[in-house]
């Protein structure tokens, strides 16, 4: 099958990913994933968990999310059905990139990957009904790890395609701290201390 298309983003370490898609009248099939094709690109994860969720509606806001410390995250995500504006903030204090945001229009039509390396915020924004978002993850969900930023921070200021005010939220999405408030304890994000 088609070899891996990688793209870097403006946010330094993370990438859009690009597989070969064959379609036809019936419909179409691609290699989502391939670990001989990601490492000949370059991106050699050791991917350990698959999640996925489901968002019925159009204006779910889920993030802004990542896991902290020795339990941090590098994701790699895409779009069964549906469209998403996904968003991502670098964390990372000593980044060329830190506290800067960077938005992407994954969809099931457009086939594309986002790749958001550790040390980073991740949120989306559904802009259709009954999207499947799937997203792979090379370590294990850890529940004292879990941490966020507020989505509607001011200090980032993301240009997200609805008013915020609309968006359907989780309650707790509704309570992350800002980025400034969150900011003295960036070195936890991805494992320094």
């Amino acid at each position: 099958m088609g070899k891996v298309k990688v793209t870097e983003a403006s946010l330094q370490d993370a990438y859009i990913v690009e597989q070969a898609v064959y379609g036809d009248h019936r419909g179409f099939f691609t290699e989502s994933y391939s670990r001989e094709d990601f490492n000949e690109a370059g991106l050699t994860y050791d991917f350990v968990q698959d999640n996925h969720s489901l968002s019925l509606e159009a204006g779910v806001l889920r993030g802004l999310h990542f896991q902290k410390g020795e339990h941090a995250q590098t994701k790699l995500i895409r779009v069964i059905t549906g469209v998403v504006y996904d968003v991502i903030v670098d964390l990372r204090k000593n980044s060329p990139t830190y506290g800067k945001w960077e938005g992407f229009i994954l969809s099931e039509s457009n086939q594309r990957q986002l790749l958001v390396p550790k040390g980073f915020a991740h949120g989306f924004l559904t802009l259709t009904k009954n999207v499947n978002f799937v997203y792979k993850c090379d370590n294990y969900y850890c529940a004292q790890a879990d941490a966020g930023i507020a989505f509607d921070d001011s200090t980032l200021n993301i240009d997200w395609p609805i008013h915020v005010e609309k968006a359907i939220l989780s309650e707790k999405d509704k309570n992350h701290p800002t980025f400034i408030e969150f900011g003295p304890m960036n070195d936890f994000i991805y494992g320094r201390i």
